[in-house]
């Protein structure tokens, strides 16, 4: 693990900051898409009024875009990360736990994403049908609920992986 190359370093360091801007944005894109509504059945709140929810959506704009860039940013560097690096994920089991999750939460990421992306494109234009962006939201928080949450959380343990790098084999020399 010492003796990975420059290139290998430099991807590692993008993959951890970005991974960092996303959870901090993803967790601030949540809170912010959350506080328009109320209630199970996601009614916006009195304050939210047919004069003013365009500005609001509007601003939404890059606290979506933000984690939207940054998570394509981190998932391209860790992939490269561990092509480059040529670790061995067998003597490596934390880099292993690492690799998996973030397969096996990928799909379902990519699919908010495209919702995502379907907001971006639509608060993009200089007219936008506000009850479509709110149609949009409200799929994205109904449809995997509480998936969000779980992907923030997994990323967050990668941390700990990284720090403390349990499951590693150490080899020893004869």
């Amino acid at each position: 693990m010492k003796n990975i190359s420059t290139v290998s370093k430099i991807f590692a360091f993008l993959a951890l900051t970005a991974s960092a801007i996303w959870i901090g944005s993803y967790l601030t894109s949540l809170l912010a898409v959350y506080q328009l509504f109320e209630g199970a059945d996601l009614t916006l709140k009195q304050y939210i009024t047919d004069e003013n929810i365009n500005g609001i959506l509007f601003t939404l704009l890059p606290i979506i875009v933000t984690p939207f860039i940054t998570f394509i940013v981190m998932i391209v560097s860790f992939i490269l990360f561990i092509v480059f690096s040529k670790i061995n994920l067998r003597q490596n089991g934390w880099l292993f736990i690492i690799l998996i999750a973030v397969l096996i939460t990928l799909p379902f990421e990519v699919y908010l994403m495209s919702i995502d992306y379907k907001i971006i494109s639509i608060l993009q234009n200089s007219t936008f049908d506000s009850n479509q962006v709110l149609l949009l939201l409200k799929e994205r928080i109904t449809k995997l609920s509480s998936f969000p949450l779980i992907i923030m959380l997994t990323y967050i343990s990668f941390y700990y992986f990284i720090i403390f790098k349990p499951l590693t084999k150490v080899i020893e020399d004869k």
